[in-house]
Order: structure tokens, then sequence, then C-alpha cells
């Protein structure tokens, strides 16, 4: 453990220190935070204003396009910085110095973990400083989250943070220079968004897209920050009175609900598939690492 430990502040004082790394996972989220609040937000307004009765208040909408670009913001910013905070592996390839940490006597399997660990760290920081920054935009603009929703959002954010980790982590052990991860970096900041829903409700993918997008992972953790992100406003919406059917169609429109080939997916089931794959992407990110050096051997 005392290895690992110091294996896991070396490499995320090495990241800090790095501020090209540090700046450029600093500033996506603000970058999407701006375009979210400049550019959907009269988007989300329209479909709010079209789809919900007229007797529905300007506060309670304001409040619905807040939870929108808070959920969206961070569904893409948990998975995307942290492809940007994993280039250390990538950089210790390049320069060599994994080769000279591979000879020493410490595990391999504890080496790869402590890659995985020290980009959450990374990650996990940049993405609560976004998550405090949207917190704030919500308060100004439409407050209508409880102390449980914002706890379900955090719980929400160290998931997906802990999802993207591995999969970047994954995806980076194939990778061996920084025009590689630069590649990589730019495909999933600029196609994720879509696939999980973020840029685009799901609702208007075609129907075969949207029974693929249901089995991906990050589809689930977009879900589940939508449903604790409006859930105030939902629930202020019901508290006036707004039918229950009308309730449940917001709900499609917004990806509040997530349906399996016309079944709806409970949220117990998002969780397990979220935490599952991850779980299952890290031991083969782990295996991965054990095997290569045992070939070497």
């Amino acid at each position: 453990m005392k290895t690992l430990g110091s294996l896991i502040k070396r490499n995320t004082k090495m990241f800090f220190k790095d501020k090209g790394l540090f700046f450029t996972s600093l500033i996506t989220p603000m970058i999407l935070l701006v375009l979210y609040a400049t550019f959907l937000a009269g988007v989300y307004r329209d479909v709010f204003v079209q789809t919900l009765p007229p007797f529905v208040s300007n506060d309670i909408i304001e409040g619905l396009i807040g939870g929108e670009v808070l959920s969206s913001m961070l569904a893409v910013s948990c998975v995307t910085v942290a492809f940007c905070s994993n280039m250390l592996m990538v950089q210790d390839k390049v320069t060599g110095a994994l080769q000279d940490l591979s000879v020493s006597p410490v595990k391999k399997s504890t080496l790869a973990l402590s890659y995985y660990l020290s980009t959450f760290c990374s990650t996990i920081i940049v993405c609560l400083a976004a998550f405090a920054i949207c917190l704030i935009y919500v308060a100004l603009t439409g407050w209508y989250f409880t102390v449980g929703d914002v706890l379900l959002c955090l719980a929400d954010v160290v998931l997906l943070v802990a999802f993207g980790t591995a999969l970047s982590s994954l995806i980076n052990f194939f990778l061996s220079s920084q025009g590689q991860i630069s590649a990589v970096g730019s495909m999933v900041s600029s196609t994720y968004g879509f696939l999980c829903g973020a840029y685009m409700p799901i609702s208007q993918f075609p129907v075969w897209m949207q029974k693929v997008i249901a089995f991906l992972p990050g589809t689930h953790g977009t879900v589940l920050l939508r449903r604790h992100a409006l859930g105030g406003a939902v629930r202020q919406l019901v508290a006036d009175g707004l039918p229950a059917d009308v309730i449940e169609l917001l709900k499609d429109g917004v990806d509040a609900n997530l349906y399996f080939f016309d079944a709806l997916v409970p949220e117990w089931t998002l969780y397990l598939v979220l935490v599952g794959f991850t779980l299952f992407t890290i031991a083969a990110y782990v295996l991965l690492h054990y095997w290569k050096n045992r070939k070497k051997k």
C-alpha cells in the first residue's frame, strides 16, 4: 500500500506540474458550460415552452433548463477530462519512465492501479470544481435542488469519473505516442456527447440507434444525472398539478427515462450497469498490464 500511495502521489504531482495538461483538463468543462448556457439553453427553453402547459411558471422552466445544462455538461466532462488527465501514462511510455518503473520491484498490478487512481484523483478535482460552478449557474437561473438532489448528483459525478477513468485507462494502454492520445482525445471529445445523449436527446435519434445507445454505460450515467438534476423541478410540477402522463412525456423527452427495447429501465439497473462495466474495465486494464509484462519475461 505504501508503494501504491507513493506512485499515486508521484503521478498526481506530475499531472499538476504539467500546466498544459492541467489547463487543458480544466478549460474543457468551462467551454462546455459557456456553449450550453449560450446556445443550448435557448433550445431547451423552446422545447419546454412548447411541451408544458401555459400555467407553468417561467421560474420552473428556468429550473429545468439549469438541470439540463448541469447534467449535460457533467455527463460529458467526467469522461473527456479523464482522457486529458490520463495522458501521463502515455507520456511515461514516450519518455521511457514507464520502462524504468516496470523493471523495478513494483508489482505490475500496483503500477497499473497507480495510474488509474492518480487519474481518478486528478479528474475528480477538476470535475468537482466544474460541479461547483454549475451549481452557481443553477442558483442564478432557477434553484429547485434539495440537499438530497445535490448529493445524488455528486454520487453520479464520482461514478462517471470512475467510469471515464477506467475507459481512458483501457484505451490508453494501447497508445504509445502523443499524436495517438491527441487523436483519441479529439475523437472522444467530439463524439461522446452525442453517443451518451448529452448533446441531443436520445428520443431524437432513429429507433435503431436508440436501441444501440441503450447498451452504452455512459448513457446510463447521463440518465442518472438527468433524473437527479431535474428532480426538484419535476417535483414542483407535480405539486402544481401537472398530470402524470405529461410528466412522463417530459421525462422521456429530456432523457430522464431510459427504455431498453420498450421497457423502462429502473434506477437501480442504471447504477448496476455503470458500476459493473467500470469494475469490468478496471479488471481488464490491470490484467492487460500483467499479461504484457509476463509475456516480456
